[in-house]
């Protein structure tokens, strides 16, 4: 319980989480792009 009270209730922890789902968010939306851009090549 400690290390989910450090994750979500400390300046360290916030900005982990922040980047973590920054990072994930950005992966789904290359992921997004390059895959409609292969698909409308001839």
């Amino acid at each position: 319980m400690k290390l989910l009270h450090d994750l979500f209730f400390t300046d360290y922890g916030l900005m982990s989480v922040i980047g973590l789902v920054f990072m994930l968010g950005m992966g789904v939306f290359f992921l997004r792009l390059f895959l409609s851009g292969a698909q409308t090549q001839p």
